[in-house]
């Protein structure tokens, strides 16, 4: 199942990130690298959305390689137990 945000969630989503960006930026030392670790975790977690977006669209574990710049079997080590956890199967062994 994927979690589904509903359109505030998804602005309020949005001014997060904003603000975060500007505080990357911040000359306080703490605020910003308080901020890049936020902004890490954020990119995550879009990653984990996308990745389970392409895989339920029938992308194959290469094509989504070769639009993140990594090896296909980065990514497939990387969330391929999220798709398996969620199909409740052992995993998509045969399409690494």
């Amino acid at each position: 199942m994927h979690d589904e945000q509903n359109p505030t969630d998804t602005a309020q989503d949005d001014a997060a990130g904003a603000d975060l960006a500007g505080d990357a930026a911040s000359s306080d030392p703490a605020r910003g690298l308080a901020a890049v670790r936020a902004l890490r975790t954020l990119a995550d977690r879009l990653e984990d959305v996308q990745v389970a977006n392409a895989r339920a669209n029938g992308w194959s574990w290469q094509s989504i390689a070769e639009i993140l710049q990594i090896s296909r079997q980065a990514v497939h080590q990387k969330h391929a137990h999220r798709e398996a956890r969620e199909s409740g199967s052992e995993g998509d062994k045969n399409n690494v």
